[in-house]
């Protein structure tokens, strides 16, 4: 005979939600009933086990003053000496066993203990609810020494019923928090694994008659301007609007005209719910979304989604994030022209849907699950195929419905992410079509859209987009009638990410393609002592996806990376373009609803780089959707033998919620008179000395022809460089092993070419040096001539260079390296602020710019290739001035190359007394194949004949 023992933390495995918790119910931040926090200091004690401990912490009278004390919210593994174990990140790997829905033995627990009094203040009638906004993963709840329940659901709110067990004071609240449970298996979401209660836990008084739930129905009809607004609601009760003099019963619709609710334009009307016993205030936007004539239809119009994929990050707090973060997360978004948020893979703290409500963001509302580690053994075992596991599925999807569902930003219900397909999906989609018929259902891995309402992917190639766009997709009949989104595309992974405009180039020209959200918003990079930001396998992981967790637009610290800034101008809602060859410029409002009267437009007019005049532009109120042509001013100044450029810009006219005045929304550049090419006549002869040779202002070495000085200047000799350190993006994704540049790059040896002299020549007026540079055990090779020329004050270098041999891959740069012994301050006339690169360059605006050395540096959390800036004309630092012919890609650092390349952390990198400048004629470009395609071909760096030139002088 067999037996199995049972245990008391049986529910850890158990693929129920779990008993005790109320049904689920809408959130709202505030009523007149009592409240209290119960954030703050906790105590805590971790045991490696589920079972290691009993529940006797749970009666009143237990002494845990031996206890570590936690802040909750907050999770246990960022907080303390490191004692209460490690954060792990794995992408989509289960870091245990999988075997659903066993999980280990060892299984991390935390018991947390708070004891509370009730305020003096504290209603003695009525009952009182326990309510738990986020606990990975799983959650047994006792209140003075009684069992009210367990759950799971680590981002979804759960609430107990508690009234006929509070105390006036000595109120002992324990949780036992368990890392690893079945509810697990549906959490594999791409993210650090953190246990801990991580939102908010509040006591709510529940006066007699008070707010149970309700939902607010506030559609729109775009033909009449009238809003429709009924409020049903469990208890009987009046809605007011005073704004729209409505005073109804609740379950009563009322038509009134109305300002609608969008994303650009988020009107919201206050208004209250009253019941006998509370009053609960409601912010109502009026919006209608609808799935017509194959597109996504708000108010009658359809939208373009210019998105991102949101995880809740704090490089200190983990997912324990306050309001004020929250707060500044929107209105970075705002601020960078993003227009919507898919809240991946989980619904955020519901605080930040109601920011989105405030400033204005289309939301996609993720359920709380993801399956991806199932990949592994081909979906087998998968437990959205599995009905044992559909009542969570369900009680996931309805926690986050009914939850959010009064939020007028939200659009679009999502299924989860990356849970493959089955039974509990469809079930999922057919309860939500049926709960709220006001919105669509999304899930990405649907791909015959049998449950859904978009047609939705991620990653897909551009190739592969212009063809869904026109039409030729195929798939089901269903899916060739739906409008299509990239729910994921443009990996914002270190460098990058790459082709981001000729996805928006697509998404513009053809109405299906209705846009997508960039992945991801922050570097989930872990604040630390050593290492600056840790990533994955800093604490010492068994298993883990490396800095996989880093692919945001923004750093930890919530800097805006060069990602976001090129993001910004590849979306702005106002396309200025034109030539400038004949002073007419064309204005193009893009936004869906919202015309140009919030925006005041401005011209300047550059003279070899500095603005010499400006003035306002008379532009139209446009329409959403409609275009004007534009006439320039007369060019203010004569400037002859000088390149100019026109600059405008639409600016906000005044202070919004959300931006000042001024802040600039879009901008455009026009050229005027073109850039006369530095020259150069070859006046001065070489003269040859036994150790030196010298030409004009400079010295080179008379056996190898290296470069020495300039003017007085020492110079580590410039040489053809082709390597740089390699970015996330060139090192590619491992499924997609053909096309990953670096490392096929390194393979062929790009890292390590030798450079082998040929001949130093001097001539009647040149110095020419012949090299070949080639990788080692490899027979390509490029034939290099370096030609020095000086007319005596400046000096020329012309570069020569032809492949030889058959090279099948581009380069992953081209242009010459040398080193300054002091540089620090550096000016230029060409593209910036910010750096750049072929495929991540329309943010780069021409001008003149100063910086330190340091400064030009972007801080990846893991070091790459970074900080080019483009279109060069000429750049000063280390007392020379460099021109180039043609323009060129401009780089400077305190390290070499190779040592970037080693680097794994910013604190690797350490300053050399020696400055190390690229001047490039050409770059490869970026791409996002971090985790989806590389850089389109006509971004790519062929070997082929090419010649270039730098100028050289001293500056004063």
């Amino acid at each position: 005979m067999s037996f199995r023992t049972t245990t008391a933390v049986d529910y850890v495995e158990d693929v129920s939600p779990g008993p005790g918790a109320l049904p689920p119910r809408a959130w709202y931040s505030s009523s007149d009933a009592a409240s209290l926090s119960l954030n703050g200091r906790w105590r805590l004690r971790v045991s490696a086990t589920a079972d290691a401990e009993d529940d006797s912490f749970a009666e009143e009278g237990f002494d845990a003053g031996d206890w570590a004390e936690v802040t909750v919210p907050g999770h246990w593994v960022l907080q303390g000496d490191g004692s209460f174990g490690s954060p792990i990140y794995t992408n989509h790997l289960y870091p245990f066993p999988v075997d659903p829905p066993h999980v280990p033995t060892e299984n991390p627990t935390g018991d947390h203990l708070r004891v509370f009094d009730l305020p003096a203040d504290w209603p003695a009638d009525g009952s009182a609810v326990l309510r738990f906004d986020g606990v990975e993963s799983c959650a047994r709840v006792w209140l003075n020494g009684t069992d009210i329940g367990e759950f799971k659901g680590s981002r979804l709110p759960h609430e107990f019923a508690v009234g006929h067990l509070l105390k006036t004071v000595g109120n002992v609240l324990a949780v036992r928090v368990h890392q690893w449970s079945a509810g697990s298996y549906l959490e594999d979401q791409d993210q650090w694994w953190l246990p801990g209660i991580f939102r908010d836990v509040t006591l709510l008084h529940r006066p007699a008659g008070s707010v149970l739930d309700f939902f607010v129905h506030a559609s729109y009809d775009h033909t009449s301007g009238e809003g429709t607004l009924r409020v049903d609601s469990d208890v009987d009760g009046r809605v007011t609007v005073p704004a729209l003099d409505i005073d109804v019963a609740t379950g009563e619709p009322v038509t009134v005209p109305v300002r609608p609710w969008s994303a650009e334009t988020p009107y919201l009307y206050d208004g209250v719910l009253a019941t006998e016993g509370e009053r609960v205030p409601l912010r109502i936007g009026f919006r209608t979304v609808v799935l017509e004539d194959g597109l996504i239809k708000v108010n009658g119009k359809a939208v373009l989604f210019k998105g991102v994929n949101r995880h809740e990050w704090h490089p200190e707090k983990g997912r324990a994030l306050d309001l004020e973060t929250m707060r500044e997360d929107v209105l970075l978004m705002k601020r960078h022209n993003l227009n919507a948020v898919r809240t991946s893979h989980y619904p955020p703290h519901p605080a930040f849907l109601d920011l989105c409500d405030e400033y204005g963001l289309w939301v996609i509302d993720e359920c709380d699950l993801e399956t991806h580690g199932f990949t592994e053994q081909g979906w087998r075992d998968n437990p959205v195929d599995d009905d044992r596991w559909t009542p969570a599925l369900l009680d996931r999807a309805a926690r986050m419905v009914e939850r959010d569902k009064n939020h007028p930003s939200i659009v679009f219900w999502s299924l989860g992410n990356e849970a493959g397909t089955g039974r509990g999906l469809t079930a999922m989609a057919e309860w939500i079509h049926g709960r709220d018929s006001s919105r669509l259902v999304h899930y990405e891995g649907d791909w015959d859209c049998r449950d859904t309402d978009v047609y939705s992917r991620m990653y897909a190639f551009h190739a592969e987009v212009e063809s869904i766009g026109q039409g030729l997709d195929g798939g089901t009949h269903k899916r060739r009638e739906l409008p299509f989104i990239q729910c994921e595309y443009g990996h914002a992974m270190g460098n990058g990410p790459g082709g981001i405009a000729d996805y928006q180039r697509l998404f513009e020209k053809y109405e299906r393609l209705q846009g997508g959200f960039i992945w991801e918003w922050i570097d989930h990079g872990i604040k630390h002592p050593e290492l600056g930001y840790a990533y994955g396998g800093d604490f010492g992981e068994e298993l883990h996806d490396g800095n996989f967790v880093c692919d945001g637009l923004i750093f930890p610290d919530r800097t805006p990376s060069p990602g976001l800034l090129e993001y910004k101008k590849v979306i702005e809602p106002v396309h200025i373009e034109g030539d400038g060859s004949d002073g007419t410029l064309r204005v193009t409002n893009r936004h869906d609803f919202a015309d140009l009267s919030a925006l005041a437009f401005e011209w300047s007019y550059q003279v070899d780089g500095e603005t010499v005049e400006a003035g306002t532009l008379n532009v139209p109120s446009l329409a959403a959707g409609e275009s004007a042509d534009v006439k320039l001013p007369e060019p203010p100044a004569d400037a002859r033998g000088a390149e100019t450029q026109w600059t405008v810009r639409a600016l906000l006219a005044a202070d919004t919620a959300w931006a000042p005045k001024d802040h600039v929304v879009a901008w455009g550049q026009f050229p005027g008179v073109s850039r006369p090419l530095p020259s150069v006549a070859p006046t001065d002869r070489p003269a040859l000395g036994k150790k030196l040779i010298t030409l004009g202002p400079a010295s080179f070495d008379a056996r190898t022809g290296a470069l020495k000085t300039i003017g007085g200047v020492s110079v580590v000799s410039p040489r053809l460089d082709v390597w740089r350190a390699t970015t996330d993006n060139d090192d590619g994704a491992e499924w997609q092993s053909d096309t990953r540049y670096g490392v096929l790059w390194r393979t062929l040896g790009l890292h390590r070419m030798q450079h082998r002299l040929d001949s130093v020549e001097a001539g009647e007026n040149a110095l020419t040096v012949r090299t070949r540079v080639a990788p080692a055990a490899r027979e390509v090779g490029l034939d290099t001539v370096y030609r020095w020329t000086s007319d005596g004050t400046r000096l020329r270098l012309t570069v020569s260079v032809t492949p030889e041999g058959e090279w099948t891959l581009p380069l992953p740069r081209l242009g010459v390296r040398l080193g300054l012994p002091e540089a620090d301050q550096v000016k230029w006339f060409g593209g910036g602020p910010g750096e750049a690169y072929p495929d991540t360059r329309s943010a780069s605006l021409v001008g003149r710019w100063q910086s330190t050395v340091d400064d030009l540096q972007t801080p990846y959390v893991r070091p790459q290739e970074n900080g080019a800036r483009a279109d060069v004309r000429w750049v000063e630092l280390g007392g020379l001035r460099i021109e180039g012919d043609p323009e060129f890609w401009f780089t400077a650092r305190r390290w070499t190359t190779e040592q970037l390349d080693a680097a794994t952390h910013l604190t690797d990198l350490t300053a050399d007394d020696t400055v190390w400048v690229n001047l490039d004629h050409g770059l490869h470009g970026i791409g996002t194949q971090s985790c989806g395609p590389g850089p389109l071909p006509q971004y790519f760096l062929r070997a082929e004949p090419t010649e270039f030139s730098f100028v050289f002088s001293v500056t004063d």
